[in-house]
């Protein structure tokens, strides 16, 4: 599903900056990146912008429901587009690789934690974390 960007940012009384721009598309175009990625992404079109630029543009975008981020690790968030479809992130500690998985994989645990909790998962932000299968392999 496309969103209309431009009409959602001037819907909400914002107006629509080159900046805003290229890091919406820088986002969509990296797939997961980091905000110095996508700072160095952004860069290579307009060289003036600053990583404040991309931090308010991102939280700002993030606000509109443009773009979501996950936490991988223990270093920047990582962000993607709104628009992709929802998925968890299984990240291996060994060798760093990152797998996307439907969420319906976890779909138990979510409707046990809704049974048991009362708490609504909101699984887009969902980040599992062990070894893959390569690295399982080769350690045996």
């Amino acid at each position: 599903m496309a969103i209309d960007w431009q009409r959602l940012l001037r819907s909400q009384g914002y107006r629509l900056t080159p900046q805003r721009q290229l890091v919406l598309e820088a986002v969509t175009s990296l797939g997961h990146a980091t905000p110095d990625e996508i700072l160095s992404e952004v860069r290579r079109t307009a060289g003036g912008v600053n990583a404040s630029t991309i931090y308010r543009t991102l939280e700002l975008l993030e606000e509109l429901g443009l773009v979501t981020h996950t936490h991988l690790g223990h270093g920047p968030p990582t962000y993607h587009a709104a628009t992709d479809s929802d998925h968890l992130h299984l990240v291996c500690r060994v060798c760093g690789a990152l797998v996307e998985t439907d969420v319906s994989v976890a779909d138990g645990l979510i409707e046990r934690l809704d049974a048991e909790h009362g708490f609504e998962t909101d699984a887009r932000h969902f980040a599992i974390f062990g070894r893959c299968r390569d690295c399982r392999s080769a350690a045996t």
